[in-house]
């Protein structure tokens, strides 16, 4: 787990991808810090060691068989209602499953907004009407679904949702789908957004 305080008044609580606290979301807990914020990032696959790029099967079949969304909720659920009343405001930034495990917690009145980065498994949660303001970063192309068709869906219900040029990963420098603009650009907003809130 990553903790960071800086004796803020508001918490960012950064949810991982499948493959752990790597060397990216180590950084991002860093350059969230670095804005004035205290952060954590909870471990929610157990182990310590993070899960390669090139082994993202079975870091995805590890994260469905063993944890999954609901046992991941609960699990960030607690965290939240333990530390809630330390803090004005509890944001949460999920990248991926992090982003779905972020949409399952939207509905919670404890939440005062999420950010979602590429959380394609949403689509398995239509039925969710987010509680707090909600902000959601989808690439240009996702193999395994409609994009567009998705944010259609998401953005008759007050939604902000914006696409970006690059795919699935594209704000993560160690990623081979890196995209720089669109890794700027999306950290911006986010940060408008935490202010806004």
């Amino acid at each position: 787990m990553i903790s960071i305080d800086k004796k803020s008044d508001t918490l960012i609580v950064v949810l991982h991808e499948i493959y752990g606290i790597n060397q990216h979301i180590q950084n991002f807990c860093s350059l969230l810090s670095d804005q004035g914020y205290d952060v954590i990032c909870p471990n929610l696959l157990g182990k310590e060691t993070p899960y390669d790029y090139s082994q993202e099967e079975t870091a995805y079949t590890n994260f469905m068989d063993n944890i999954g969304f609901d046992r991941a909720f609960y699990h960030i659920e607690s965290l939240l209602l333990s530390i809630r009343a330390r803090y004005k405001k509890v944001f949460i930034v999920g990248f991926s499953i992090g982003a779905t495990i972020a949409w399952l917690c939207s509905k919670e009145k404890y939440v005062d907004g999420i950010v979602g980065y590429y959380g394609s498994r949403i689509r398995n949660y239509l039925e969710i009407a987010p509680h707090c303001p909600t902000l959601l970063f989808f690439p240009q192309e996702e193999p395994s679904f409609n994009v567009d068709e998705l944010i259609s869906i998401l953005d008759n219900r007050n939604i902000r949702v914006h696409k970006f040029s690059g795919q699935h990963g594209f704000s993560d420098p160690y990623s081979p789908r890196y995209n720089v603009h669109s890794a700027q650009q999306s950290f911006k907003e986010m940060v408008e957004f935490f202010k806004e809130g």
